[in-house]
């Protein structure tokens, strides 16, 4: 019960320095930011338009506005809008990341692959980024890049499951069988609905 009133406040203070110093686009992000997070999607929206019109150079806020549109199913959106980030901010990893996820849920894999490998080189702690990336080397056949992608996703994160179910079928594809059972069975505990086909290839080398 304590995070509205927090929240309230925080908006409000964000307001006061706006009307104080109206051309601020920091101030309009984050009074974006905050109005986003109490699920007003469109005054958010608005706010983050004010704050690019004020700070052109406010990635973030570029990105915020194509999380908006890929909630809404606007993939083009989505895109361009971060295409956008990058443009103002090219080492801008989160912005490369979203370009990447989009890429991929197209079909356009080598675009995806791109942009992700850009993402994790701005961002060597991009966990997400490194995990997206490791599917899009799989469906290149890059298997041993990709168990090198999932290996560094682990390496920051040693119980995010995504990773463990993406090693256990690059490690199969790879004919390391033993190492696959491994990470099948820790995606498993750690709750991960690994795919049943997965499990009943695996099953005939668990000793």
């Amino acid at each position: 019960m304590e995070k509205a009133p927090n929240a309230e406040a925080f908006i409000d203070q964000q307001k006061n320095a706006i009307a104080s110093n109206p051309d601020c686009g920091t101030s309009h992000y984050n009074l974006g930011v905050a109005l986003l997070g109490q699920g007003k999607v469109e005054e958010a929206e608005k706010s983050f338009f004010t704050a690019i019109e004020c700070s052109p150079g406010l990635a973030e806020a570029y990105v915020q506005i194509g999380g908006i549109c890929l909630k809404r199913g606007d993939t083009d959106g989505c895109l361009d809008w971060n295409q956008r980030a990058v443009k103002a901010k090219p080492g801008f990893s989160e912005g490369w990341g979203n370009i990447g996820f989009v890429l991929l849920q197209r079909g356009d894999v080598d675009g995806a692959i791109k942009a992700l490998e850009k993402a994790t080189v701005f961002n060597f702690r991009f966990i997400q980024a490194f995990a997206t990336l490791a599917n899009a080397y799989l469906m290149k056949g890059r298997v041993k890049d990709s168990i090198a992608a999932n290996l560094k996703a682990l390496k920051l994160s040693p119980d995010f499951a995504i990773a463990h179910n993406n090693l256990a079928i690059a490690y199969l594809e790879d004919g390391q069988t033993d190492l696959a059972l491994v990470h099948a069975d820790k995606a498993r505990q750690l709750g991960y609905d690994v795919a049943p086909q997965i499990m009943n290839e695996l099953e005939p080398f668990r000793s």
